[in-house]
């Protein structure tokens, strides 16, 4: 991952209010320090694809979908490409009936027009009038929200964590397990049976989910199907729209429709 642009973490003594909204552009390469604070973050992509990574999860949210962090929750923000974020920090009271771990949040019609006009809410709102009652409906509807498939599990073995990193970097390298094994100081049995371990999955789903993750951000981009597949370890376009609608749901074509609805 080329990351170029290290963005500062606002230094908050605490919330003002139960919600608290910050709206910004990331620049191509845009980084974070790992970082973690003592309420919520609801980070909604707006436009581009967000990338956010917690010591076991790399998440990965398309537009009009959000990444959900618990408090105390180590996290940072990582994008490739220009991405709008709007950020809402939740105090832990209001946010007492969303997920309890970190996960990706399909945001309907509604609740975006609810990000929308509570960014406009002065900072110190009115708690007890039609403000808070805003921030109240739009956090009934994030907790009935529903998660969506865009995360992935990360080891922490350091011969997985090498592994992965290399692949992340080059998505299409077809090398296998065995072939992995001659540099990473175990057999391959070991760094199959550490695989399922560590994220639940066996190294080709994990290596699939990684490529279809990585992908998001070309095809939101615009670029071609075929290009996007061709980069992304795929033989043809009809393996990689097969896999990714295994994984998500619904092809590259209809998840584009969705987010620009």
């Amino acid at each position: 991952m080329q990351t170029t642009h290290k963005r500062s973490i606002p230094r908050l003594p605490g919330l003002p209010r139960p919600l608290y909204n910050r709206h910004e552009t990331l620049a191509p390469g845009s980084w974070t320090e790992e970082h973690s604070h003592p309420w919520c973050q609801l980070s909604y992509a707006a436009r581009g694809v967000l990338g956010v990574r917690t010591p076991s999860f790399d998440h990965a949210a398309p537009p009009h979908h959000a990444v959900w962090i618990p408090p105390d929750v180590p996290h940072q923000v990582v994008n490739r490409r220009e991405a709008e974020m709007r950020s809402l920090y939740l105090s832990r009271e209001a946010a007492a009936g969303l997920p309890a771990e970190s996960c990706i949040l399909e945001i309907s019609p509604l609740i975006r027009e609810l990000i929308r006009r509570i960014g406009e809410l002065p900072v110190e709102y009115d708690e007890d009038g039609p403000p808070g009652r805003l921030v109240a409906v739009l956090v009934d509807e994030l907790a009935a929200a529903r998660r969506a498939p865009f995360g992935l599990p990360l080891p922490s073995d350091r011969r997985l964590v090498a592994i992965c990193s290399a692949l992340e970097q080059a998505p299409d390298d077809d090398r296998t397990l065995t072939e992995w094994a001659a540099n990473a100081g175990a057999s391959a049995r070991t760094l199959a049976r550490l695989f399922i371990k560590e994220t639940g999955l066996g190294f080709g789903e994990w290596r699939q989910r990684l490529r279809l993750l990585l992908s998001l951000d070309a095809l939101e981009a615009g670029e071609s199907v075929t290009r996007v597949a061709l980069a992304h370890g795929y033989n043809s376009t009809s393996a990689f729209i097969a896999a990714f609608r295994g994984a998500f749901g619904a092809s590259p074509g209809e998840l584009r429709d969705r987010s620009g609805t």
